[in-house]
């Protein structure tokens, strides 16, 4: 009888251990989040946010949701890259496209439009651009393409749309001058951490 006893609770305890593994691994892929808030270069009126969501795909591949909605832009479309730097004041401080390496290209007469920063374009009607996409190019967690390096990054969303240079670089196919700029920042609630890392 006290055998069964003794089996019966260590075989509670072992499938306690087992729920909580898979309750860490759940809260796990729910993957972090960052967000920014877009505010113009030169233009008060324009703002809006932008939300980044990290998740692993089926494969293990880690993927990152972006979601941007940005008020103020004139209508059409407009070229929006991840550049290598957090600053925003003045936006040109947000330097060159995010493109780490190891033989990274910043530049847009680079490797436009393969930075792993070049996204698609963000279009506006009536005033109000909104953009969703997916990309495997960044992750928000450590590592090799992590936006979360030493100096962090930042949106920015030029005056025209990016062509992505299809008959090679030539000025402007990147959307030329800069509109809004937007420092990336982590989402601090869930225990994601904080904006430089990792809790």
């Amino acid at each position: 009888m006290k055998k069964s006893w003794i089996l019966l609770i260590a075989l509670a305890i072992a499938l306690s251990f087992m729920l909580n593994g898979k309750n860490a691994d759940a809260w796990r892929d729910k993957g972090m989040k960052a967000e920014a808030t877009i505010g113009g270069c030169s233009d008060s009126a324009l703002s809006g946010m932008a939300v980044l969501k990290e998740r692993k795909s089926e494969e293990g591949v880690k993927l990152v949701d972006i979601h941007l909605k940005v008020k103020g832009l004139s209508d059409g479309k407009h070229a929006v890259h991840i550049h290598e730097t957090a600053q925003c004041e003045p936006c040109g401080d947000a330097k060159g496209h995010f493109d780490p390496g190891p033989h990274g290209f910043t530049n847009p007469d680079g490797n436009h439009p393969f930075h792993s920063g070049d996204l698609i374009n963000i279009e506006s009607k009536n005033g109000t651009g909104t953009m969703e996409t997916t990309t495997s190019r960044i992750t928000l967690s450590p590592g090799p393409l992590s936006i979360f390096d030493e100096d962090g990054s930042a949106f920015i969303i030029h005056t025209n749309m990016d062509t992505y240079c299809p008959e090679g670089i030539e000025k402007g196919c990147a959307g030329g001058a800069r509109d809004a700029c937007g420092i990336i920042e982590m989402v601090k609630d869930k225990g994601y951490g904080n904006k430089k890392g990792y809790q």
